[in-house]
């Protein structure tokens, strides 16, 4: 092969900057759609300090006062607890999970693990949660998914979506909510049940105008309510996040698995694009994105040398899912645990994602997790007796992130627990 081949992959200045005269074109119509959603909330500056304000506990907990949120006291325990350090130290923890090794063991911080949760569904789970970690010296992740609907929520008038983002701020935790707009609403319609499931495959998504729709979903609660990351997984939203973070909003998201990363080329194509939009500092809105389950991690190395090589390291977590839910996403048995250990010691910025608890667990519950039980309304939850046999599969989440954390540990891999609780 001669030496200059690779050289034709190179794009000329003037192909990019045909794409340049497309997107700050007046005559534009896709972003002066997206100009016209985001003007409804006012200018970029008011935007990001409505969102700003929402974000500061002081002001989330007045918020929760003023409507006697029944969540309250909840985390007026959960401070108080922080404060009494009543969560198990990182070094203790060490030392108990290593015993004789303990003082041999170094830890590398560059390659923690952070220790992610999905979904909580649910406030309550959390306090439950804590409680649990304080009596058993467990940790608390990290990082916590939410799948759970956005309106229901408020329309439950009870402040949990505040009292969530309130809570994440206590325990010094990242989270991730999940808009409406995410392509099981309706936006397709000629997609039913099981007799339709082929039309599926070509991406439920958010068709026509429903990528508006999610940007503007967006905006209404990063404004309201401080919503800062959210999932994204289709091509058209992703494309809008960037964009709005180009913009200057100071948005941020997740990649779905439902997107599809399952080779190192797709992951050329979603680091390629977050880093086109990048803003001068090199900032992107893309803070993490979820591999497909079939990935190897063979594949996590290459796209590792994807991201290092576009600069994005420290800013893209690579969140793989090491549990999956024992019912309607995977074949079971899945435990990726071994293979975290092997690729823990490699690759940098790597998210523990657990969506399912251990399986020896799974297997015995009468009620084993499953994914479909994110899209119950709160009203059949309650009525069909769900609640306390969904909470029990989160208790059995966190039980797999603490053999998860565990299993780092003695491999000397250090892991991201809750910040302000894990002293």
């Amino acid at each position: 092969m001669p030496s200059n081949t690779l050289e034709k992959l190179e794009i000329s200045e003037k192909k990019l900057q045909e794409i340049n005269d497309f997107l700050t074109s007046p005559s534009n119509a896709l972003t002066g759609d997206l100009m016209k959603v985001i003007a409804k909330y006012g200018s970029i500056e008011e935007i990001n300090a409505k969102a700003e304000e929402a974000q500061n506990l002081d002001n989330q907990l007045s918020a929760l006062r003023k409507i006697n949120s029944p969540y309250l006291k909840d985390l007026e325990w959960l401070m108080k607890a922080k404060n009494e350090k009543a969560f198990i130290g990182m070094e203790e923890y060490r030392r108990r999970e290593l015993g004789a090794d303990y003082k041999k063991t170094s830890f590398d911080a560059d390659f923690a693990v952070t220790l992610e949760i999905s979904a909580l569904q649910y406030f309550p789970w959390l306090i439950t949660e804590a409680k649990r970690a304080i009596e058993k010296k467990e940790l608390m992740p990290g990082r916590y998914i939410r799948v759970r609907f956005m309106k229901e929520q408020e329309d439950q008038k009870d402040g949990e979506l505040t009292a969530v983002a309130a809570a994440m701020n206590i325990v010094g935790a990242s989270y991730v909510e999940t808009l409406d707009t995410k392509g099981v609403d309706g936006a397709n319609v000629h997609l039913g049940g099981p007799d339709t499931i082929t039309g599926y495959f070509g991406g439920v998504g958010q068709p026509n105008h429903y990528a508006l729709k999610w940007a503007d979903e967006f905006l209404y609660y990063y404004t309201k309510y401080g919503v800062k990351q959210v999932l994204n997984l289709n091509p058209g939203t992703i494309l809008l996040g960037y964009i709005m973070h180009k913009l200057g909003i100071n948005n941020e998201f997740k990649i779905s698995v439902f997107m599809g990363n399952d080779n190192p080329y797709s992951v050329l194509w979603t680091l390629m694009t977050a880093k086109l939009f990048s803003r001068d500092d090199g900032s992107t809105p893309l803070i993490g994105f979820n591999f497909s389950n079939s990935v190897n991690n063979k594949t996590i190395e290459l796209s590792a040398q994807v991201r290092s090589e576009l600069s994005l390291e420290a800013c893209v977590r690579f969140e793989h899912h090491i549990t999956e839910t024992w019912k309607s996403i995977v074949r079971q048995p899945y435990d990726r645990t071994a293979e975290l250990v092997e690729i823990g010691k490699k690759v940098r910025n790597i998210g523990a994602k657990h969506e399912g608890g251990p399986v020896k667990v799974e297997e015995k519950r009468e009620h084993p997790s499953d994914i479909l039980d994110y899209f119950i309304p709160k009203a059949e939850v309650i009525s069909k007796g769900l609640m306390p046999k969904l909470e029990q599969n989160y208790l059995d989440k966190h039980e797999a992130v603490n053999s998860t954390a565990g299993a780092l540990t003695k491999a000397g891999i250090p892991v991201i627990a809750a910040t302000a609780l894990h002293y």
